[in-house]
């Protein structure tokens, strides 16, 4: 983890705060969001793209390369000249970087160092500025029972900061109660039919309201956009060491007890499900994975992973 003047002012590891956000800044500057082609240049909106149809325009033909879209063939100066060409098109604005926030009630809870949902905020907070860095557009979808927020995609400083005053209002701990949980699914679909196709998509979730529905809305989205997910963990998820625990969900009470070896493997089988079934679902459509836990740092883990994204397909 950072230490000295570059490391964001802690917090009290429950309360997300904007100040701390902000200090993140400085450290972001070098990160790269990953995108499907390299850009043609470091200007603003310069990212060539393979898609087709709303928010790309037409920019040149060049000779086919093995590997391009044959949807995108020339074919009408491949039959004038002989020789295959291909048509490279070129986003009209700053690619869209859209953060899906889940922020279920199971995000206000953390045994190491910070509640899930001020890492979560972390991470959406180092992507923005990240974002804007590359002269990206960010804009988001804040998610929780009973309500949601949309913020539409904005460049610069403007956006960043929207972004984070989003992200504090919505990610106090006592917005974490009240309402029942709601399936990952509704939030999926409703991005599905609102991103812009060419937008970098990352879902930010502890995907413990993953169902069935969210493979199609997963595979949808896909088709027209870049989509990453981050898994956001506490150790108590997926370690515990023996002993008997108090568990509720709200309204029912339990004791979990980790000396008898029956809790022991349906703990165990819990966990393997939980930890694997998002990330195979993921990877099944070629999106791009990686996991936060409550006592990392956002900055570093986000630099890590995106440097084994970059150069790749997402």
């Amino acid at each position: 983890m950072k230490t000295g003047q570059n490391r964001a002012p802690e917090g009290d590891g429950i309360h997300l705060t904007a100040a701390e956000l902000i200090a993140l800044r400085p450290r972001c500057q070098a990160l790269r969001l990953p995108m499907r082609q390299p850009a043609a240049s470091a200007l603003a909106g310069a990212y060539r793209s393979r898609f087709r149809g709303r928010g790309v325009d037409f920019l040149e033909s060049r000779n086919y390369q093995p590997g391009d879209d044959i949807r995108n063939m020339d074919w009408r100066v491949t039959a004038r000249t002989g020789k295959a060409y291909t048509k490279v098109f070129q986003e009209e604005r700053e690619r869209p970087v859209l953060v899906v926030l889940d922020a279920s009630p199971s995000l206000y809870f953390g045994t190491r160092q910070r509640l899930k949902s001020v890492v979560a905020g972390q991470m959406a907070a180092a992507i923005a500025w990240a974002a804007i860095r590359r002269g990206d557009r960010i804009g988001g979808f804040l998610f929780a029972p009973g309500r949601h927020r949309e913020m539409r995609p904005a460049g610069g400083r403007r956006g960043a900061m929207r972004m984070i005053q989003g992200l504090v209002d919505w990610l106090g701990p006592e917005q974490g109660g009240g309402h029942a949980a709601e399936p990952l699914s509704a939030a999926l679909e409703r991005v599905r039919h609102a991103a812009r196709p060419g937008s970098l998509v990352i879902v930010i979730s502890d995907f413990f309201g993953m169902d069935e529905a969210c493979n199609r809305h997963l595979s949808r989205l896909r088709q027209h956009n870049d989509v990453i997910g981050c898994q956001v963990l506490d150790a108590a998820e997926y370690r515990l060491p023996d002993g008997r625990y108090p568990i509720s969900d709200g309204e029912n009470a339990a004791v979990l007890d980790m000396s008898l070896n029956e809790s022991k493997s349906r703990y165990d089988t819990m966990v393997l499900r939980h930890l694997d079934e998002p990330r195979r679902m993921f990877q099944k459509h070629q999106c791009g994975w990686l996991v936060l836990h409550t006592d990392d740092d956002p900055v570093d883990v986000l630099g890590r992973e995106l440097r084994l994204l970059v150069g790749r397909p997402v």
